[in-house]
């Protein structure tokens, strides 16, 4: 009988690891953070239910599930347990975020250059958001009059500055350099695009802004005038893609309409994540990188079968810059640039009904109707939640010589998205759902 006990008290020890639920996410047990919310995702087994902080947590068909908690200040207790008596303590120690405004630090005009390529030139001295108003050449002359945490202020003209992080930029110490000079104007008429060309005896800051029917192109010589603004005016077609280039002192401006054409059209179709990244984790341990390059070489076979060009930035599991990735689509004159990811969430409450589904975002004007375009067919083919366009700053989409867009196909951590995307016929359905979009776009 003592042995027949033995035998019973291992067998039900053994249903309880079978149906033990496993959490993905948090890690630690013990964990210092500033967040608002502590995100709780795993997945159980069986029919095991779960509790946290005595608070019921939802859980799809294939086990996963996804739950926050509200942190106060201070230390935060958090108790999961399970219908099979598996108890876990979990301790948040939340340190509250100090906000200090730091003020702004008037001096004298001085004259800077920009040191590297690509330097954004902003409109608030903040290195987030959309705030760029355009990215500066190495070794365009600056005046600078101020400073606020890791940002120096620029003089554009009399009623207009910027701001440029202070390690872009090398303060001149002589100002006896010569007052930058105008040199000349030009404008082109070619088929399919318009370029403004404008010299000078330097290189000088410049802006641009995507108005309804035109792009304005702006130069400003501060120096030689407080007035010295250089409007270029180029009217825009439907579906366009906008370019600056400097050549030996000179600034070509362009504005060029995306081919009708679909057998012309080449698409970068970029699987985020990879290698070593590898993105948001799923409910049930899936990585966000491997469903991003099923998704990718679906898309890439079904634009092919279309008649369009394709260029993959990564065709397998490697390690990709987002520089590289951007790059890889310029080299091959890339009018469409599709980036495709699987969300996660942040310092934000988790919300089953909310927190879920297919969002596509776009930095500058002319990818906003293609992001509307592959939403709208995403939800349709892949039955995802329509979790709308939106914008932002991400590197891969901001250049403007491509119609770029981010496609957040699913949410990871969402249990119910999780049974969308671990169907296998998924990363066909989300991939038909973008070419449609794209196919669309293109012949509207």
């Amino acid at each position: 009988m003592k042995r027949g006990l033995i035998l019973l008290i291992l067998l039900l020890a053994g249903m309880l690891n079978v149906n033990a639920y496993e959490l993905i996410i948090p890690t630690d047990k013990k964990v210092a953070t500033t967040s608002d919310y502590a995100l709780f995702v795993g997945r159980s087994k069986g029919y095991e239910t779960i509790t946290i902080n005595k608070e019921g947590v939802f859980r799809a068909s294939n086990g996963a599930f996804a739950h926050s908690v509200k942190l106060h200040d201070g230390e935060n207790r958090i108790i999961i347990r399970s219908t099979y008596g598996s108890i876990q303590v979990f301790k948040f120690f939340k340190t509250p975020l100090k906000n200090i405004e730091i003020p702004v630090e008037n001096f004298e005009p001085q004259l800077a250059f920009v040191v590297c390529d690509n330097a954004p030139l902003r409109s608030t001295p903040v290195d987030a958001g959309l705030n760029r108003m355009s990215h500066l050449f190495q070794g365009t002359r600056l005046i600078i009059n101020g400073s606020k945490g890791d940002f120096y202020r620029v003089i554009l003209s009399k009623d207009k500055v910027g701001w440029i992080e202070k390690k872009q930029v090398r303060i001149e110490e002589s100002s006896c350099s010569e007052v930058p000079q105008f040199l000349s104007m030009e404008s082109k008429r070619f088929k399919n695009a318009m370029t403004q060309s404008i010299s000078f005896t330097d290189k000088l800051p410049y802006t641009i802004e995507d108005c309804d029917k035109e792009i304005i192109f702006r130069v400003y010589n501060p120096e030689y005038s407080e007035e010295s603004v250089y409007n270029l005016n180029i009217p825009k077609p439907e579906k366009y893609v906008h370019i600056v280039t400097l050549n030996d002192g000179t600034y070509n401006f362009k504005v060029k309409k995306v081919t009708e054409n679909i057998k012309d059209v080449v698409v970068a179709v970029d699987a985020g994540h990879g290698g070593s990244e590898k993105g948001a984790i799923g409910c049930l341990g899936d990585e966000e990188k491997d469903i991003n390059l099923s998704i990718a070489a679906e898309l890439g076979k079904i634009l092919e079968s279309k008649g369009i060009k394709v260029v993959q930035t990564r065709e397998y599991d490697a390690n990709l810059s987002l520089d590289d990735r951007v790059r890889i689509a310029r080299e091959n004159g890339a009018d469409i640039f599709v980036s495709i990811h699987l969300n996660s969430i942040g310092n934000a409450p988790f919300d089953l009904h909310k927190t879920r589904g297919t969002s596509v975002y776009y930095y500058n004007n002319n990818s906003e109707k293609l992001a509307q375009s592959v939403l709208k067919h995403v939800t349709r083919s892949a039955n995802t939640h329509d979790d709308g366009v939106k914008t932002a700053s991400f590197a891969v989409i901001r250049p403007a010589d491509y119609v770029g867009i981010l496609v957040e196909t699913a949410y990871m951590i969402n249990p119910l998205d999780s049974v969308l995307y671990r169907d296998n016929k998924f990363p066909h359905k989300a991939a038909k759902g973008i070419a449609d979009g794209i196919i669309e776009f293109l012949k509207k």
